[in-house]
């Protein structure tokens, strides 16, 4: 018994810890991995993972660990964002594995990355012939970055000689299952008077509303929770 409330003391110990490491490490180790990353994130793994259950080993030296080794990650971070060398060791670099609609075969060799790999992220594209590639890189993270040739380049208004709207505005969230997210209002300096007129004018009120947003043209997007739909087309069992 008085092991099993100490691994359930342990785990729990273990989730805010890990929770508090993301937020002070920033969301750059929670997003596509780099070679720092993926480190980080496996040793991190680790060692929280024993610390759960492995109970022969003290806790205080898992806590150890863990601030000894989340410093560490740290520290890589904030030289990697002052240094470039630093940042090419622990991020590494993108590599071009096709130039001119042609494929650079040692790199691929040197990435470890097979011809499928390379067909198969260029069909995630939309491409399926290689020929329409100007550049084609694998970034740090793993992930393919390609610029077409011109001639298959998506068209754009500027292209076509058409007017573009003004600058669109960030689309704030109003309203979230029935309350009103206050905090939006302030950062934008708009006023619960206002959104209530609103309401108001569409007969509404603050219950029946599931969620409401500024969308990027200014304008208000209501769904209620009630939305009277009798026949959904996909729905839950």
């Amino acid at each position: 018994m008085i092991v099993t409330f100490e691994v359930i003391l342990r785990t729990l110990s273990a989730f805010v810890l890990l929770t508090c490491i993301a937020h002070i490490l920033g969301k750059q180790t929670i997003s596509q991995m780099t070679f720092h990353d993926y480190i980080a994130s496996i040793t991190l793994g680790s060692i929280v993972g024993n610390m759960t259950f492995n109970t022969s080993i003290h806790f205080s030296n898992f806590i150890t660990a863990l601030v000894i080794f989340s410093t560490i990650i740290l520290i890589a971070s904030l030289v990697s964002l002052k240094n470039r060398n630093a940042r090419a060791i622990f991020n590494g670099e993108p590599t071009v594995v096709i130039q001119d609609g042609k494929i650079l075969e040692k790199n691929l060799e040197k990435l470890k990355f097979t011809i499928d790999s390379l067909n198969q992220s260029l069909r995630r594209k939309d491409i399926f012939d290689i020929d329409e590639v100007e550049y084609a890189l694998i970034e740090a993270d793993g992930q393919l970055s390609v610029l077409k040739k011109p001639p298959y380049r998506y068209v754009t208004r500027k292209d076509l000689g058409i007017s573009t709207p003004p600058q669109s505005t960030f689309p704030i969230e109003l309203i979230m299952d029935g309350q009103i997210i206050t905090k939006n209002f302030t950062q934008h300096h708009l006023t619960k008077s206002w959104i209530f007129t609103e309401l108001k004018q569409r007969g509404l009120t603050l219950t029946d509303v599931f969620y409401c947003v500024q969308g990027t043209n200014g304008q208000l997007y209501f769904d209620l929770n009630k939305d009277q739909i009798t026949s959904p087309i996909d729905k839950e069992s």
